[in-house]
């Protein structure tokens, strides 16, 4: 009950003090920054490989390892490097540390990887390179399935159809679907 005594003896210094959080309320709240993916200043450079018909194991030892260890003599600031082996893909995410400048970060990735491109099995495809930060993960994964769709059915809507759709959603990046089979076409040819 003091609070209330003292609100009594003094009413002047209450009243400007409801006047002060009625002013100064709003103001706080509107200048206050609100963000629901804070921004994380943990920059990582993601290299995807392809490399079709190879297995998991064999994407892992002919590509993976040998572009991780590159990677390790080569690009500095690293703080850490996970990869993902698919078929006939490897995906390696590069974790800088947080003080590293990503455009130079980015330039040695570019150069190794066209390096390592030489020394990697015959036929390797040029890898994809894309920055992004810890606060720029993906929100959204889309997975297909479909009754009496086939896998290479699936693949091809998805990469055809689905994608190029989702594309035109602003702030969208779509890579390649991932799984499913190609679709291929055998062409016999008759030399007569």
């Amino acid at each position: 009950m003091w609070i209330v005594r003292v609100a009594l003896d003094r009413p002047y210094t209450f009243f400007v003090l409801a006047l002060l959080i009625l002013i100064l309320g709003p103001v706080t709240i509107l200048s206050t920054p609100i963000d629901i993916f804070p921004n994380v200043n943990i920059p990582v450079i993601a290299v995807g490989w392809t490399y079709a018909g190879l297995n998991p194991e064999e994407v892992e030892g002919r590509l993976t390892t040998v572009f991780e260890r590159t990677l390790t003599t080569t690009v500095e600031n690293i703080e850490h490097i996970e990869s993902t082996t698919y078929n006939g893909e490897a995906i390696v995410k590069i974790f800088f540390q947080p003080n590293a400048d990503l455009p130079t970060a980015n330039a040695q990735v570019t150069a190794i990887s066209q390096t390592a491109l030489r020394t990697l099995p015959p036929g390797t495809l040029p890898p994809l390179i894309i920055n992004f930060s810890a606060s720029t993960v993906p929100i959204l994964r889309l997975g297909l399935s479909g009754k009496g769709l086939s896998e290479a059915q699936l693949n091809d809507l998805g990469y055809n159809f689905v994608r190029t759709q989702l594309i035109t959603v602003p702030g969208a990046v779509v890579p390649y679907p991932y799984g499913g089979k190609q679709r291929q076409v055998m062409v016999n040819l008759n030399r007569n």
